[in-house]
């Protein structure tokens, strides 16, 4: 069992690292990709810092909240992106049946599908989270281990909501419309405060589209902890990761192969 594990620890890091070097081999193109996911984030901060010069506290939110609440998602879905980048692509691999070459590998399906990609853009959102916390984080080592802690809560929800919405295609065929347009709902609903929302609205956040459990980290978690609020943010985290693994599994027996030859070195 521990020489398995050993051996899926190094497939994986060997992966990241063929993956990094592939998207190095273009630098100029990596650079201008990922310097321009960082100017896309900043534009929002900046809108941000406006607003806040007019109003210093939204519903109990300030600037120092707002900003963290943008560094754990763009940096968890930075973090979902640049180490699992496939989980966003499931959909289309199921709709062109090109899940054989990972159906005929002894390694486990779901983790060699999603670590056989990298999206470049994302190292971008990472860059853009570290230095947003730098400026505005504590960066004591109290406050470093909560930020790591939302990090990854954050990218455990971006990444199985998304393996589980994309999934759908094992049973409606093409399911890449759905599939994108859950994960911009997501995204877009994680870098508001949950403040501004209400009744209904507030509820779906925590339920159907679990975009409140990332957004609310600044207050529940970075600023001071909230026991059932974290509770609650690991649980979530916890049921996506089975839940989504278990529904992917559950679709995988529905798949039928695309007879499409290929190779992975």
């Amino acid at each position: 069992m521990i020489n398995k594990m050993k051996g899926i620890v190094l497939f994986v890091w060997s992966c990241w690292k063929l993956n990094l070097a592939g998207a190095m081999e273009f630098r100029l193109s990596f650079l201008l990709t990922a310097g321009m996911m960082m100017v896309n984030n900043a534009v929002w901060i900046l809108f941000w810092g406006i607003y806040f010069q007019r109003f210093q506290v939204v519903n109990g939110w300030t600037l120092q909240d707002v900003m963290m609440m943008w560094a754990v998602s763009s940096g968890g879905f930075g973090l979902s992106a640049v180490l699992f980048g496939n989980a966003y692509r499931i959909a289309s691999l199921v709709a062109a049946g090109q899940l054989d070459i990972y159906l005929s590998q002894p390694k486990p399906v779901l983790l060699h599908i999603l670590i056989s990609r990298m999206s470049i853009s994302a190292i971008g959102d990472v860059l853009f989270a570290l230095l947003i916390y730098a400026f505005f984080g504590d960066l004591s080592l109290l406050g470093i281990g909560k930020f790591v802690l939302a990090l990854l809560v954050a990218m455990l929800i971006f990444m199985f909501f998304v393996v589980s919405i994309q999934s759908l295609a094992f049973f409606i065929g093409n399911a890449e419309g759905i599939g994108q347009q859950a994960f911009n709902g997501l995204l877009a609903f994680s870098t508001y405060p949950t403040g501004i929302f209400s009744g209904a609205g507030k509820l779906i956040l925590f339920t159907v589209i679990p975009a409140g459990f990332i957004s609310y980290m600044p207050i529940g978690l970075l600023r001071s902890i909230e026991p059932v609020f974290l509770a609650q943010a690991l649980g979530i985290a916890f049921i996506l990761t089975i839940g989504g693994s278990a529904f992917f599994y559950y679709g995988l027996k529905r798949y039928s192969s695309g007879n499409m030859m290929g190779m992975r070195m």
